[in-house]
């Protein structure tokens, strides 16, 4: 099933949902990643080490040095990877309320991750963007 490319209906039909937890961005050695105790939520090898984005209690419980704790919001819609414009105008809106953002994009969805105490005012946002407030 494609998913959407429609940037109008995207943002109509979006669907923010908030991810309960607190989540850290860590950067692991090959020798320290097997010896996480829970999955992370997502791990991508860069030339400099292994990024991961894992709950705040993984970290502390690793003593895994991270900068910021960040909340998760996932846009329910089934968004086409060659979607334009999508992102750039969530990233945008987001940006005027000064709220930085980390976007990961699966094969369905697209997953943000903002402040960790900015989320409420990220979803107060994604929801008027999408017209369901």
């Amino acid at each position: 099933m494609a998913g959407m490319k429609d940037l109008g209906k995207l943002l109509k039909t979006m669907k923010p949902a908030v991810v309960p937890g607190e989540y850290v961005f860590c950067s692991l050695s090959n020798e320290e990643f097997p010896k996480l105790d829970k999955e992370p939520v997502l791990f991508f090898r860069e030339r400099e080490g292994i990024t991961v984005i894992i709950s705040k209690e993984e970290a502390e419980s690793k003593s895994l040095e991270y900068s910021g704790v960040w909340g998760m919001i996932t846009l329910s819609v089934h968004s086409d990877l060659h979607a334009v414009g999508f992102l750039a105008e969530i990233s945008r809106h987001l940006a005027e309320a000064g709220i930085s953002l980390n976007v990961v994009s699966g094969y369905y969805h697209d997953h943000l991750f903002v402040p960790y105490g900015k989320t409420g005012k990220a979803m107060d946002i994604l929801e008027s963007l999408s017209g369901s407030r």
